[in-house]
């Protein structure tokens, strides 16, 4: 099998109407971002998820930028590494070509991060797709969501909707992470890192 240069970007989130806005969904808004940009949508793919192909960003000189399949689980975020698997399989992308956006609880709200292999936090989603495709060397773009307030249980506040007063920052959040997804693609995680992690 060859691998091709292809990259899959993974929003993760829990399906459904009820979860769409809940803060462990911002990675799979971010991925609704770029699809945005794209000029498509996602539709769903016999690997379990909702899909599209498409070219990400403009490289430097003004050509389409690199290949890539959007895509977000339509499982619940525990069992996501079972579509992620089979995405891989199916277009061929190796564990360096894996993009997984996905909320961090120990990153302050609205600042992003990039970072390839590590743990993964207690994050679920991560830790269901490291175990499905053999390894934690992908990368990953974190979305801050900040601490819950008070004594609140972390696996509560997740679930909650980001608040009103909150949401003007999210939108800016999910552009800069459709930013970021850009930069790694385009000229390569390092630069990413160099640009975002600083902020």
């Amino acid at each position: 099998m060859t691998t091709s240069d292809t990259w899959l970007v993974v929003g993760l989130g829990n399906p459904g109407a009820d979860y769409a806005r809940n803060r462990h969904n911002v990675g799979a808004m971010a991925v609704d971002v770029l699809a945005r940009r794209a000029g498509t949508g996602l539709r769903r793919h016999k690997a379990r998820a909702d899909a599209a192909e498409v070219r990400v960003g403009v490289l430097p000189a003004g050509a389409p930028g690199p290949r890539a399949v959007l895509a977000v689980p339509a499982s619940y975020m525990n069992e996501s590494g079972g579509p992620v698997k089979a995405l891989m399989s199916f277009y061929k992308v190796p564990p360096s070509r894996l993009v997984v956006i996905h909320d961090e609880l120990d990153i302050p709200f609205a600042a992003s991060r990039v970072k390839v292999g590590g743990g993964e936090g207690g994050h679920n989603g991560l830790r269901s797709i490291s175990r499905s495709v053999g390894t934690q060397d992908y990368v990953r773009v974190r979305l801050g969501i900040g601490r819950p307030p008070g004594r609140q249980d972390p696996a509560d506040f997740v679930l909650k909707d980001f608040g009103a007063k909150e949401r003007p920052d999210v939108d800016v959040l999910l552009e800069d992470a459709a930013d970021i997804v850009e930069d790694v693609l385009g000229r390569g995680v390092t630069f990413a890192q160099d640009r975002w992690n600083a902020r």
